[in-house]
């Protein structure tokens, strides 16, 4: 599933496309993506102007002119194209193509998704924060307000895993299992380290909370910059491929020598909850 790099990749690719333009109609070919889609969707989205293109953990949220803002998640296989007015007419409308945003200037963002995990939704802004979706969740990595001192004083006394606690959306919103075994690498921790460990007994930050705390954004701005991680499905919306897969340290490096100069370890593979974490049990304490 595309993590924060991703969807922040996905929404400066079409913040220029959208932002001051407006949705002229909706060219909507079935009823549901994960969820069936508001009724009265594409009535309701013609005509609106948007004013913004925001980003809340792995959601889009495109700010619209009468208040109601229109969410997107990609799922696992979600992807916007954009067909610029005057462009070559298709053949024929590929298979998974569900959604079509046909914009006043004669754009068109088109969204596909193979496995239809995605999700959109149409909320009032005012109701935003407390919407279901995104009561619950965390503190923006990339965040000013995300520093040691705040990680410190959530860790304090937590039994689980700092991998585990790291990918928890209640804490850290938007970052995925990915980010956080390169974080991790970066910032020579062993996944397996009790996240408590990471705080004084009065929840001060230690010296390891303060290299995560830099390691993770490091990671991501760096992911960003990149234009994500293309393992599978996710493509950037003008369809090239993310880099940052390239720069792996760990992930999906199990069997293969360490990358840090003069470490000399291998890459281990464990499962924790479920999911796959890449370390190196060498140079990661």
């Amino acid at each position: 599933m595309p993590e924060l790099p991703e969807v922040e990749t996905v929404r400066r690719g079409l913040e220029p496309i959208l932002v001051g333009n407006a949705i002229a109609r909706v060219e909507q070919r079935r009823n549901d993506l994960r969820f069936p889609l508001p009724k009265d969707f594409g009535k309701r989205l013609s005509g609106k102007g948007i004013e913004a293109l925001d980003r809340r953990a792995k959601y889009l949220l495109a700010r619209l002119d009468d208040g109601e803002v229109l969410v997107m998640h990609l799922g696992m296989t979600g992807r916007f194209s954009i067909a610029h007015a005057g462009g070559t007419p298709r053949a024929k409308t590929p298979k998974h193509e569900h959604i079509v945003f046909h914009l006043r200037d004669g754009t068109a963002v088109r969204y596909s998704d193979t496995r239809r995990f995605g999700l959109m939704d149409l909320i009032p802004s005012r109701t935003l924060e407390s919407h279901k979706l995104f009561k619950g969740l965390g503190i923006e990595p990339l965040d000013p307000a995300f520093t040691p001192e705040w990680l410190a004083a959530r860790l304090k006394g937590k039994a689980t895993s700092i991998k585990a606690a790291l990918i928890d959306q209640r804490l850290i919103a938007g970052l995925g299992n990915i980010y956080a075994c390169e974080a991790l690498f970066r910032a020579r921790i062993s996944p397996l380290t009790l996240a408590g460990t990471l705080a004084t007994k009065s929840g001060k930050p230690t010296k390891k909370t303060e290299t995560l705390v830099e390691a993770v954004k490091a990671v991501l701005e760096t992911a960003i910059k990149a234009g994500g991680s293309s393992l599978r499905d996710y493509r950037r919306t003008d369809g090239r491929l993310g880099r940052f897969q390239h720069r792996f340290n760990v992930y999906g490096r199990e069997g293969k020598p360490c990358r840090r100069k003069g470490c000399g370890g291998i890459v281990r593979r464990i499962v924790q909850a479920g999911r796959s974490t890449f370390f190196c049990p060498t140079c990661q304490r």
